[in-house]
């Protein structure tokens, strides 16, 4: 028996349409049908999904409030970091770029959630 792959992974969030913005419009992810009638909103990115599921409210964790990166997050590729850099900071969305030296980034979506960003190859 072996894990084969990794499906999706989920973010509680407390105001989805508020949530929705931010990965539709910011995040540019487009939505995908969901079978399920509680309060969500499924994104499919390549092979994997991410799943937005409503709570009432969602409690901050950030237990390295320094470096994000060191917190519970979930990291996207990007194809041109700049660009993402620069529409987060019009939005006035906090950035925080990796400390390693690579070609990313750390973001907070509306409830807190760390989000990563990093640069992929096109090629």
């Amino acid at each position: 028996m072996a894990i084969t792959q990794l499906l999706h992974a989920s973010l509680a969030v407390s105001n989805l349409e508020r949530s929705r913005q931010f990965f539709e419009e910011i995040l540019d992810l487009s939505p995908v049908e969901r079978p399920f009638s509680f309060p969500g909103a499924w994104y499919q990115i390549g092979p994997q999904q991410l799943h937005l599921i409503q709570v009432d409210q969602v409690k901050a964790d950030m237990v390295n409030i320094e470096k994000w990166g060191r917190n519970r997050h979930v990291a996207f590729g990007v194809t041109n970091l700049s660009e993402m850099r620069s529409r987060l900071e019009d939005h006035h969305y906090p950035v925080q770029m990796s400390g390693s030296g690579r070609a990313a980034l750390f973001t907070k979506d509306p409830d807190g959630n760390i989000i990563e960003l990093t640069q992929i190859s096109t090629d």
